[in-house]
């Protein structure tokens, strides 16, 4: 079941935006921003930013991944295994 977001209306952040970020810092939840009874912007913790970019670009890399594969673009697993070997073994 999808969970309701938390709604702060501008005129309660601009009274009280201290309350507003330590609120969306503990939950880690995101929290929309309304304007005359509008959405209008979300406001997320740094922590939960850099979380949903970080899932994105892995994403991402896994969609282009898909495509090389369908269009037997890339390399081979014994190739990717053997230069990872490579790599792994130069740092020590």
């Amino acid at each position: 079941m999808a969970r309701v977001p938390t709604i702060v209306p501008i005129t309660d952040l601009r009274q009280d935006a201290a309350a507003v970020l330590k609120k969306v810092r503990r939950s880690r939840e995101p929290i929309v921003i309304t304007q005359r009874g509008r959405a209008a912007a979300v406001l997320l913790s740094v922590q939960e930013y850099e979380r949903s970019v970080y899932e994105r670009d892995l994403l991402r890399a896994l969609a282009r991944g898909e495509r090389e594969v369908q269009n037997a673009e890339g390399f081979d697993l014994d190739t990717v295994m053997g230069e990872a070997d490579r790599l792994l073994n130069e740092d020590q």
